[in-house]
């Protein structure tokens, strides 16, 4: 394969000779041909694939707050009433998102006392289904707390052993009331099993700027730097300049990534400010067609525009850093080799028409192509693989 008169997101051109998979050589373009943007495969650092009812008849929004406790219970209610298996409406989100370009992820998957490691089993095979066309990482992901449901420390243990990647957790304080007990209970998992962190962090103020604090030192404590991301972590947002800052040295100190999702109704942490004070800062697609929330289609580029819009992103590197958030940074956390446009690489584009990086952003064009190890397995937005 050529890929003919390819702009690249640094705005050189080049024909991209690809051989066995891989990009073989960056050649001098052929002018004759209409030029095209080129990106590298999107990721999506922070999905739901056990949770989307994707395919599945519409479902009403049935949370009666906007606590996070009244999410997990208003879940708990739609989840006992569906017969599809999470394997199937995952499957369906995957290959949405693959046609959308997005060829990496991690995906956090609900373990607790009620479900078991069912979810984890399920979208283990969505894994296997999938596994020559994206890869998939997997947050064993404790959603109903762990001190609150008794037994699911010893879960998280055992999802790792059958096959999660990474142990989650969420909101030590905001649900499980207690700011040492779960970490104690995470991190001992991690450092017994080798893997790594990634806890869901919704309580803000100064609460939860202790909460980032305490995930720093243990952290650090634990050998674990860059093996560690939280995600959310809206406290960043709620705070004041001076302690935001003051938190984002810790965080770079300790090497704990931050996810952020441009949530719509939450505040954002200070991407440009974290990112400054030396913070990995990535993006993440969240919750999508499930019972936290009707909006999402697991398109990344889009995802980029809505990180932007959220931040007051207008300039050209500012929409950059915003893709960045999808591409290379979400790349370098999530551990992908060999990852972007580089000669020796895997072969994995996304091809769209679009005259930069940061238009390609602003305005979210469909997908032309899709391409992994070379090969087309998506065209004007559908799957053809």
């Amino acid at each position: 394969m050529i890929l003919r008169n390819a702009t690249l997101p640094d705005g050189t051109r080049h024909d991209i000779e690809v051989k066995d998979g891989r990009i073989a050589s960056f050649l001098p373009p052929s002018h004759a041909e209409p030029a095209t943007l080129v990106l590298p495969s999107l990721v999506d650092g922070h999905i739901h694939l056990d949770k989307t009812l994707l395919g599945l008849p519409w479902v009403p929004n049935q949370a009666t707050g906007n606590r996070v406790a009244d999410r997990i219970e208003a879940e708990r209610r739609v989840r006992s009433a569906r017969t599809v298996p999470e394997s199937r409406t995952g499957a369906n989100l995957v290959r949405q998102v693959m046609a959308s370009g997005t060829l990496h992820m991690r995906s956090h998957v609900d373990i607790d006392n009620r479900l078991g490691l069912r979810n984890l089993h399920e979208i283990l095979k969505v894994r296997e289904q999938f596994r020559d066309l994206v890869t998939i990482q997997i947050v064993a992901f404790p959603q109903s707390g762990i001190l609150r449901s008794p037994g699911t420390a010893e879960l998280l243990d055992a999802a790792i052993a059958e096959g999660a990647d990474l142990v989650g957790g969420l909101d030590p304080v905001g649900i499980d009331g207690d700011l040492d007990g779960p970490l104690d209970a995470i991190f001992a998992i991690a450092e017994r099993r080798g893997v790594g962190i990634d806890i869901h962090l919704h309580d803000g103020g100064e609460g939860g700027i202790a909460e980032l604090t305490a995930i720093a030192g243990r952290t650090a404590a634990a050998g674990l730097q860059g093996e560690v991301a939280v995600s959310h972590a809206f406290a960043l947002g709620s705070v004041p300049t001076d302690t935001a800052a003051r938190t984002a040295d810790l965080l770079a100190k300790a090497g704990v990534a931050i996810m952020s999702h441009g949530p719509g109704g939450a505040a954002i942490p200070p991407l440009k400010l974290l990112h400054e004070h030396g913070v990995s800062v990535f993006g993440g697609s969240d919750n999508i067609r499930d019972a936290w929330s009707p909006f999402g289609n697991g398109d990344m580029l889009e995802r980029a525009m809505m990180i932007g819009y959220r931040a007051n992103f207008r300039h050209d590197e500012e929409l950059a850093f915003a893709f960045d958030m999808v591409t290379a940074a979400a790349a370098r956390v999530l551990g992908v080799a060999a990852y972007g446009l580089a000669v020796g690489a895997p072969a994995d584009f996304v091809v769209v028409e679009a005259a930069s990086l940061a238009e390609a952003v602003a305005t979210r064009p469909r997908r032309k192509l899709v391409i992994k190890a070379g090969r087309i397995i998506a065209r004007d937005g559908v799957l053809v693989a």
